[in-house]
């Protein structure tokens, strides 16, 4: 900024080359501003970019884990129909009582060997 005395010097138009030489230290001060400007746009856009890549790769990643979730209650619940139905089911059932009626055909056999 140009002070009252600089101002007093101009008006006498005795230092034009001091008024030259403030304008063009104005001019170099502001292209060093815009060019810190563009510099901060330009990061602010990559910026910008990483963390939109970002906010669509935890959508996927989100979709994905609720899709993970359902398939394990899924299994789990299968699970346990599977356990319900294996130890209630008539075929189980049938299984055990052929199971015992072996056993005790076994120890009869092993009675009658034994003789």
């Amino acid at each position: 900024m140009l002070t009252s005395e600089d101002m007093k010097r101009i008006q006498s138009q005795t230092d034009l080359p001091l008024l030259i030489e403030y304008y063009k230290k104005e001019i170099w001060k502001w292209k060093q501003k815009e060019s810190q400007w563009i510099s901060d746009k330009n990061l602010l856009e990559g910026c910008r970019k990483t963390v939109d890549e970002m906010a669509n790769k935890l959508v996927e990643i989100s979709k994905e884990n609720e899709e993970l979730k359902k398939r394990a209650q899924e299994a789990e619940g299968e699970n346990t129909i599977i356990k319900g139905i294996g130890n209630t089911s008539p075929e189980m059932k049938a299984l055990r009582k052929e199971n015992e009626e072996l056993k005790w055909d076994y120890g009869e056999l092993r009675k009658a060997l034994k003789k």
